[in-house]
C-alpha cells in the first residue's frame, strides 16, 4: 500500500512540475508581446502628435518645405524654350577675364553697374516666367522704370528673383511650387537695350550667385 501511496505522490508531483514550466514560460510570453504592443502604440502617437506640431495645423505645407529643400534649381521659363533663348548679359564674376568682365557691365546715363544676375531673351518676345523652385513669394515690387519684380525665398537659404516683368500672377505670402507661371516678360526703360527680356538673379545665404553655376544656359 505504502508503494502505491508513493507511486502516486510521486507522480502528482511530476504532473504538477510538467504543468507548472509551460505556465511560467506562457505568462512571461504574453507579458513580452504586451510590453511590445504597448510599446508601438506609444511611438505612433508620438509620431503623430510631432507631424501636427510641425505641420502647425496647415495640411500640406511641411511636404511642400521638406520637397523644395531637395530640389534643384531649373529654368525659369519654359525648358522648352532652351533652344531660342539667348544670354544677353551675364554674371560679373570679378575672377573672370577682362572681356568677360567688361560684357557684364550695365550702363546707364554713363554709369557702369556690375550685373547681379543674368539677362535672357527670347527674340524679343514676350515668354511666361517660372518659379525655379518650390518656395514663398517674399516680395512683389511694382516699378514701371526697372520692370516690377518678384522675389522667391526658398527652404535651403536660396532666394530667386525675377525683375522686368508684367501681368504678376502672385502675390506676397503665396506658396509656390516649382515651375508655377509668376509673370509674363517685358520691357523697362532702365535697360531698353534689351528689349523684352528677364533678369534673374540668384542669391545663397544672402550673397548673389553665377545662374549659370545652377543652369546650363
Amino acid at each position: 500500500m505504502r508503494e502505491d501511496k508513493t507511486k502516486q505522490t510521486s507522480q502528482t508531483s511530476k504532473q504538477k512540475k510538467a504543468w507548472f514550466w509551460p505556465a511560467i514560460y506562457g505568462g512571461i510570453a504574453v507579458l513580452f508581446v504586451g510590453m511590445i504592443w504597448g510599446y508601438t502604440a506609444l511611438m505612433d502617437d508620438s509620431s503623430k502628435d510631432s507631424g501636427e506640431v510641425a505641420d502647425g495645423g496647415k495640411g500640406g505645407q511641411v511636404t511642400v518645405e521638406t520637397n523644395a529643400s531637395a530640389e534643384k534649381l531649373k529654368y525659369p521659363f519654359d525648358e522648352a524654350n532652351l533652344e531660342n533663348m539667348k544670354v544677353l548679359q551675364r554674371f560679373y564674376d570679378v575672377e573672370a577675364d577682362a572681356e568677360s568682365r567688361e560684357s557684364a557691365l550695365l550702363v546707364f546715363n554713363q554709369t557702369y553697374v556690375t550685373n547681379n544676375g543674368i539677362t535672357v531673351s527670347m527674340n524679343n518676345e514676350p515668354f511666361e516666367v517660372l518659379a525655379a523652385m518650390s518656395g514663398t513669394v517674399e516680395k512683389v515690387t511694382s516699378d514701371p522704370f526697372m520692370g516690377n519684380e518678384v522675389i522667391l525665398s526658398h527652404a535651403n537659404g536660396m532666394k530667386t528673383v525675377y525683375r522686368s516683368v508684367t501681368g504678376v500672377l502672385v502675390k506676397e505670402g503665396d506658396q509656390v511650387v516649382q515651375g508655377d507661371p509668376l509673370a509674363t516678360t517685358t520691357e523697362n526703360e532702365w535697360n531698353p537695350t534689351a528689349g523684352v527680356h528677364l533678369h534673374f538673379e540668384v542669391l545663397q545665404d544672402g550673397v548673389y550667385q553665377n545662374p549659370q553655376s545652377y543652369l546650363a544656359f
